[in-house]
């Protein structure tokens, strides 16, 4: 495999600014409004932004949940291995709220059809938004586009894009990884 750096972390910080400000702009007072990371790898960037729009703005406590997709994914049957969940952190209304689905990279689309399934039970909300932190806009497999987004990024399918953390949930840097020819 190839490796090369799309964002290291001065620019993932910079577009996280960014995304924090975007955020505010639309969602200020933040009283109607919840944002609800995916699992698995969108809880800790929607952990990253609350955080963020608290300190730089002085907000206050924003709801943030984590919600669990597998078995609303429509190929979870389609595997050999069985899945495992992972616990929801559902602990907010949102009837009547808008809703901000809050994920590290977006690619088919289908994550995201299966949390508009899974975000049913929890009510109504008035409005739902999706905040990606990478777009890999042109792997798109169903109408799904989203409201906020980091970064736009032109990869093929053989092409994995993967976000980078520390352990103490701090993002380090966006990767693309490309198989050798040959392989």
């Amino acid at each position: 495999m190839m490796t090369k750096t799309l964002l290291n972390k001065e620019a993932c910080n910079l577009t996280l600014k960014r995304l924090v400000c975007q955020l505010h702009e639309r969602h200020h007072p933040w009283s109607q409004s919840v944002i609800v990371g995916l699992q698995p790898r969108g809880i800790a960037l929607a952990r990253l932004l609350a955080n963020a729009l608290e300190a730089d703005y002085q907000t206050e406590p924003i709801a943030v949940g984590e919600m669990d997709i597998t078995f609303h994914r429509d190929d979870f049957r389609r595997r050999d291995e069985p899945l495992s969940a992972n616990p929801n952190n559902m602990d907010l209304l949102i009837e009547g709220k808008r809703v901000i689905f809050v994920d590290d990279v977006l690619y088919t689309g289908r994550s995201i059809r299966a949390a508009l399934d899974a975000i049913q039970p929890y009510g109504r909300p008035s409005l739902i938004e999706l905040c990606v932190l990478i777009d890999r806009r042109f792997s798109r497999e169903l109408p799904i586009q989203p409201t906020y987004t980091g970064q736009r990024v032109d990869a093929i399918d053989e092409e994995r894009v993967s976000v980078i953390w520390n352990k103490q949930d701090q993002l380090q840097r966006v990767i693309i990884e490309t198989p050798e020819h040959g392989q």
